[in-house]
């Protein structure tokens, strides 16, 4: 089991020492240790970021911490980085350089592959959302599958319903492509009404709209 180590938001004193304030503690019989009075002063701090340095800094060190610090918007804690061994981070590192060139070309397939299952899903997803909505303008539908699909966007293409092209989760996407640009909702928004209430007021339009594209040709 890893320890945790706190980044406060707020300054903090060691119960032992009492110096302070800290910039990282950790909790025990829930008070503020600093790193010194926890034996873990000999550590030193590995930022987040690079994947391979992280692995390799852990599998070296006979003993490490994990960072967390909370984030307030999400309600949780999340991890800032790690604390390793001097030495091993020193041989991690040196393993990282000796094979930075492999790696990098490993990064590039893996992109070049990523690259390639986005284009297919992208397309999928657009002739789903033709399917569904038959008299959506193509160019629209493409604009809605790639808006959707976005890696890293969290909206409704990258969740597992949209990736399995579930009829509730493409029309979602359809839905809200036709709520912020057929409507006024975004004006309603920047004008400080409350969510809820500017969606049902541009419901019955939203509506209107999705039904018109509902149509079969030459209906």
């Amino acid at each position: 089991m890893d320890v945790v180590v706190i980044e406060p938001r707020k300054g903090r004193h060691c119960a032992e020492c009492r110096q302070g304030p800290l910039t990282m503690h950790i909790r025990e019989f829930n008070a503020p240790l600093c790193l010194v009075c926890a034996d873990l002063g000999h550590l030193v701090y590995l930022p987040r970021g690079s994947a391979a340095l992280t692995r390799r800094a852990r599998e070296a060190s006979s003993l490490c911490a994990v960072v967390v610090r909370f984030n307030r918007r999400r309600r949780r804690y999340e991890r800032e980085g790690l604390l390793v061994e001097e030495a091993a981070l020193a041989r991690a590192e040196s393993a990282c350089l000796a094979d930075a060139e492999a790696r990098a070309r490993r990064r590039q397939r893996d992109a070049a592959r990523r690259a390639g299952e986005d284009v297919r899903f992208t397309a999928e997803l657009a002739a789903e959302i033709l399917r569904l909505f038959p008299r959506c303008p193509p160019a629209r539908a493409q604009d809605i599958a790639a808006h959707s699909a976005a890696r890293g966007s969290g909206r409704v293409g990258r969740t597992a319903a949209g990736r399995s092209l579930e009829t509730g989760a493409v029309t979602a996407a359809v839905r809200a492509s036709v709520r912020h640009l057929d409507t006024e909702y975004d004006a309603l928004l920047s004008a400080g009404t409350a969510r809820k209430e500017a969606r049902a007021r541009v419901s019955a339009t939203v509506e209107t709209v999705l039904e018109s594209w509902r149509r079969p040709p030459g209906r």
